[in-house]
């Protein structure tokens, strides 16, 4: 079963390229999907963020505040490598036991990964370049991911464009990929970029 690592930047339209991956049969696993569950209330990682963080980090109902661990993490690059330190081996272990679960099935053709940050940790000790077969970077001009961004979540611009400074670059992610879907047209042209991927992992 081939292993494809799926990225992009944050308003590129990763999570829709997996949704159609997945339509047509690919296992999906979704690091950022992970990552709301292990914050969510009684998540894997609450206990040591409220330790490290505390209680005002939370939310009511017993979640991670993302708004406000954000903005903190955004504002001290201390707390975002503690935040890191925290939620990523936590991801980590889980995405890679369901990727393991999912090639034991066997009942997908391909595996794909998708990981918001996998071009920022192709120079670090746990690497995802050493676990993936191919990169697959979904890309739009950086421009376009800030206007999606603030249409979707309606953040400020200036926070919108902090977020993106601090990933890898446009550049660096289309150096990294192995394929690329160009996002930067219609949805309409999304469909037959999915198809001819889709067709080239199921080969051997």
């Amino acid at each position: 079963m081939r292993v494809i690592g799926l990225t992009g930047g944050i308003g590129s339209g990763k999570s829709y390229v997996a949704d159609r991956l997945a339509e047509r049969g690919a296992a999906i696993v979704d690091t950022d999907a992970i990552a709301h569950e292990i914050t969510a209330p009684g998540g894997a990682a609450i206990p040591k963020l409220v330790e490290t963080f505390g209680p005002g980090i939370l939310r009511p109902d017993g979640a991670m505040d993302r708004d406000a661990m954000r903005a903190l993490a955004f504002s001290d690059a201390t707390a975002k490598t503690r935040l890191e330190q925290i939620t990523h081996p936590l991801i980590r272990e889980i995405a890679l036991s369901r990727g393991a679960a999912a090639q034991a099935s066997g009942a997908s053709p391909y595996l794909v990964y998708v990981v918001p940050l996998l071009v920022e940790s192709l120079t670090g000790h746990q690497s995802w370049r050493s676990l993936v077969e191919r990169i697959l970077v979904v890309d739009c001009p950086v421009e376009m991911q800030i206007a999606r961004v603030i249409a979707r979540n309606g953040l400020p611009r200036a926070q919108v464009e902090a977020i993106v400074a601090r990933q890898a670059s446009r550049e660096a992610r289309l150096e990294a990929a192995d394929d690329v879907i160009d996002n930067s047209g219609a949805l309409a042209d999304l469909q037959p970029q999915i198809d001819r991927l889709d067709q080239a992992y199921r080969s051997d």
